[in-house]
């Protein structure tokens, strides 16, 4: 990795040193912080959304009948079943019910198909009316319908859907509007580092959220997966909305010393002509289609392992519901270790090392996609080794965490003023491979043999790796002269 060049150091030194004097005397305490309050409340806002979103990948194999006699005697797997300890006898009063392969897909796949509808709304309307209550009823929504899934579902396969839909769409603005908070709340040298701690929150929701349904499912019944995820999700509406706030200046506890801290580190990033966006310029940005490309590529293996890797743990690997959601959370939990490591790390090669932003967003992306690619397709040769598989399986999501710090937060580095409208733009496009790769990846795997999953997997590397080499040729780290009148760069 390079650092400036002299000519790079000769021209940015005067700025560099003025803004490190400015650091000094204004830089706040990160101790009982405002901006990593917000940091923690965003990562619980992740953490109910993700789990929210994931629970159903678990509940439905208990939700149908087919599915649950066969996670009984493991019939049909290809790998020898594991052994599972009776289920508590108890009155299970909850419906199963008779839904074909593709109705199954269409379920699960159906939470994406409203994701992708409020993706650039929720970033115009987050910056126009600000994100506080877009993201708070957006996942308000999402709660409310997710108690209503039992009833959805006892009512017929295609309510269940448009239950999905609409939680979807509540879905759909949360990153828009939280990166348009954090273009206000974000000081330019700990972006990685607060971003990362909200990423966090989404890894946790699905660490907690996949095993967690499991034992429910277990120990109780379907529905209560449902209810008390809903309930935790109250419980952060409620902090939501009484203690965030959509910028510094509108809190009404920060500390004078971190509001100055903030604005000031931004006052040479943020456009003072926000109403007047600048689409024609956006949507011919070249760095603004390296992070589609990037994101694209990296959600295409996401999603895939998010919804599909409950039913390969079943029917390849031969383990039951309870160990399952233990086993299927397991490369999430590395995700998110080395997701909140990467936040430390880029800060540092950023601000202590000197090392351009360009150089730091595309070093951790091409580990964060190259990574996963290879021990993706590694653990499509493990067989029925079903440790070295998880093991594979484990270190190539851990990897992919590494992209926190890499075209995630890239939005940020290029047009602060318009991050939320930029993330509603690339998350769009990288909401597709939601929708249509667990398709393309069932329709391919339909006698459920360990050759046809190898190719559902060099799919996914394939397009990891191409996206990677695009987000490298073309991606940069200086804010646009689009994005700001005055602009400052702080290293491309």
């Amino acid at each position: 990795m390079e650092r400036y060049s002299d000519a790079e150091k000769d021209e940015q030194q005067k700025p560099l040193l003025h803004r490190e004097h400015e650091d000094k005397v204004l830089k706040a305490p990160v101790c009982c912080s405002s901006r990593y309050s917000l940091a923690l409340l965003s990562s619980y806002a992740f953490f109910v959304a993700y789990s929210l979103r994931v629970n159903l990948s678990v509940a439905m194999v208990d939700m149908l009948n087919s599915t649950h006699q066969s996670s009984d005697n493991h019939s049909g797997t290809v790998c020898p079943a594991h052994g599972n300890p009776p289920q508590p006898k108890h009155n299970r009063t909850a419906s199963v019910y008779n839904w074909d392969s593709e109705t199954q897909g269409w379920i699960l796949g159906s939470f994406f198909y409203g994701y992708i509808l409020t993706q650039i709304p929720g970033g115009y309307l987050a910056g126009r009316f600000g994100p506080k209550w877009l993201l708070g009823f957006g996942i308000l929504g999402t709660i409310v319908f997710t108690l209503l899934t039992p009833v959805a579902a006892d009512l017929g396969a295609s309510y269940l859907i448009a239950v999905r839909v609409l939680e979807g769409i509540g879905e759909g603005v949360t990153f828009p509007a939280m990166y348009t908070m954090w273009a206000a709340w974000a000081p330019p040298l700990e972006r990685s580092r607060l971003l990362t701690i909200t990423y966090i929150g989404a890894q946790m929701g699905t660490v907690i959220a996949l095993p967690l349904s499991g034992e429910i499912c277990f120990y109780l019944d379907w529905p209560y997966v449902f209810y008390l995820f809903g309930a935790v999700g109250l419980v952060w509406f409620i902090l939501w909305a009484f203690l965030v706030f959509d910028s510094p200046n509108t809190h009404p506890r920060i500390s004078e010393q971190e509001r100055l801290y903030i604005t000031n580190s931004l006052k040479h990033e943020l456009s003072t002509s926000a109403g007047n966006i600048p689409w024609r310029a956006i949507v011919t940005s070249k760095p603004l289609w390296a992070i589609v490309v990037a994101h694209f590529s990296y959600n295409w293996t996401f999603y895939t392992l998010l919804t599909l890797l409950p039913t390969y743990m079943n029917d390849i690997l031969g383990f039951s519901i309870q160990q399952n959601g233990f086993l299927s959370a397991l490369p999430y939990v590395g995700c998110a270790l080395l997701a909140v490591l990467s936040g430390q790390v880029a800060d540092y090669l950023r601000e202590t090392c000197l090392y351009s932003t360009v150089l730091v967003r595309k070093g951790f992306s091409l580990i964060g996609m190259i990574g996963p690619a290879a021990f993706l397709v590694a653990a499509g040769f493990t067989g029925c080794n079903y440790k070295l598989a998880v093991t594979f399986l484990t270190i190539s999501s851990s990897l992919g965490g590494m992209s926190a710090s890499g075209f995630n937060i890239n939005h940020l580095d290029i047009a602060p003023s318009y991050a939320g409208i930029l993330l509603g733009i690339t998350n769009t496009f990288a909401t597709i491979p939601g929708m249509v790769g667990p398709i393309i990846a069932r329709a391919l795997t339909k006698n459920n043999t360990i050759e046809e999953w190898q190719t559902v997997f060099y799919i996914a590397a394939t397009i990891n790796l191409l996206g990677a080499i695009f987000y490298c040729v073309f991606g940069r780290g200086k804010v646009q002269s689009w994005a700001v009148h005055t602009f400052f760069s702080h290293g491309d």
